[in-house]
């Protein structure tokens, strides 16, 4: 018998997850010290710091939306490459910046390219695989960026400990990482065909029932096993737990480690099976490491961690392939933007609203959190029956 070549992904795609993996390691390098850098480096008030740093996430948002019609416009590459000129251009803006009005200039050009960067990916990473190898694509694109954030922060720290100087040298190293990520898209990335244009823009994707109720399920996912464990866990384990921070920073490693280990196999475990099973499964997950947090022990909270870990496995392994499949090819672009939109949503709500509960009654946030996740659960269950039936498996 002859030899069964596998499928296997695109060189181009493989040259791409390149660019992410040092795009990341760039941004894990300074996104632990953003705010220090500012206060201890520049003098800023923390206040105003936090305003410099918030302006990045919250220009983001505003921009995501705009994205959507340039990708369908001008291609997903020409949009990411954009995007990470933009990035570049803020992130060495902030570098040099010694007072606030420069700061929050770099910020506003550093948070444009920021929103304009998530979609575009997605849609480039899902439009490079062949529709059959989607998943195993986002699984791969995802692995690249937890390794470059993971790596990038422990060099980071050690350059950080410099002070000002460090510092800056790592703010300049971030805007060269995405430069090389623009340049690596340009060089290797053939330009976009273009899809032929699809009336109504963003009504059609709002008139798209699934989509929708896919994006308000995502929002709950998001909030959960990114937005608390990221922003509610480590002050909750200090304050609450009495854990040191060396302890809590190996929660967040173990986190990061869960995910570059387990993302390829969960992606090769889908194929073939239930989409809206993997998500169910995921919430059940986040909601399992909700009570295990309740437990108190440190050992409960690592099994917490790697368990949210292997749910957003599961999570990321459905979403971005079954959003290009629901997406007609002529509104992709806003398809995708929109489901970024919903991340930056579930992303602002643990902090936004689990932050003052925290001091208040810090045992009803997981709580509430967990019975956040098992509604998802449940709904995603009942989301199968809203999706198009070529869509409801992965491909095997």
């Amino acid at each position: 018998m002859g030899r069964v070549d596998r499928p296997r992904l695109p060189g181009t795609l493989w040259c791409v997850v390149l660019g992410i993996f040092v795009n990341y390691l760039g941004y894990g390098a300074v996104l632990p010290f953003e705010i220090i850098y500012l206060h201890d480096g520049r003098g800023f008030g923390l206040g105003t710091a936090g305003v410099v740093v918030g302006l990045v996430t919250g220009v983001a948002v505003a921009s995501v939306p705009l994205a959507g019609p340039l990708i369908d416009r001008f291609g997903a590459r020409a949009v990411a490459s954009g995007a990470g000129v933009a990035l570049a251009a803020g992130y060495a803006g902030l570098a040099l910046a010694t007072s606030p009005g420069p700061a929050l200039v770099a910020a506003a050009v550093a948070g444009a390219g920021n929103g304009a960067l998530n979609p575009s990916q997605s849609t480039l990473v899902t439009t490079l695989a062949p529709a059959r190898l989607r998943h195993r694509a986002t699984a791969v694109s995802r692995v690249a960026g937890n390794v470059g954030i993971g790596i990038g922060g422990g060099v980071g720290g050690l350059v950080a400990a410099t002070g000002l100087p460090g510092f800056v040298a790592l703010f300049l190293a971030n805007s060269l990482s995405y430069l090389a990520f623009a340049g690596i898209l340009v060089a290797v990335v053939p330009a976009d065909a273009r899809a032929e244009p699809v009336a109504g823009g963003y009504r059609v994707v709002v008139r798209d029932r699934a989509f929708v109720r896919l994006a308000l399920l995502n929002v709950a996912l998001i909030s959960v096993g990114w937005g608390v464990f990221t922003w509610l866990l480590p002050p909750f384990a200090g304050a609450e737990l009495g854990l040191r921070p060396e302890l809590i920073g190996l929660l967040l490693l173990a986190n990061a480690a869960t995910v570059a280990v387990a993302q390829v196999p969960i992606a090769r475990i889908a194929e073939g099976r239930r989409r809206a099973v993997l998500m169910a499964v995921a919430a059940w997950l986040f909601a399992a490491a909700c009570l295990l947090v309740l437990v108190g022990a440190y050992p409960a909270l690592l099994a917490a961690v790697i368990a949210v870990g292997v749910g957003e496995c599961c999570h990321t392994t459905v979403l971005m392939p079954l959003v290009a499949d629901l997406a007609p090819d002529g509104l992709r672009g806003r398809y995708m933007a929109a489901m970024g939109l919903s991340w930056w949503v579930g992303l602002a709500i643990a902090p936004a609203l689990g932050a003052t509960l925290l001091g208040v009654a810090p045992e009803a946030v997981f709580l509430t959190a967990a019975g956040t996740s098992l509604a998802a659960g449940a709904y995603a269950m009942l989301l199968e029956r809203r999706l198009p039936a070529a869509t409801r498996l992965t491909p095997a």
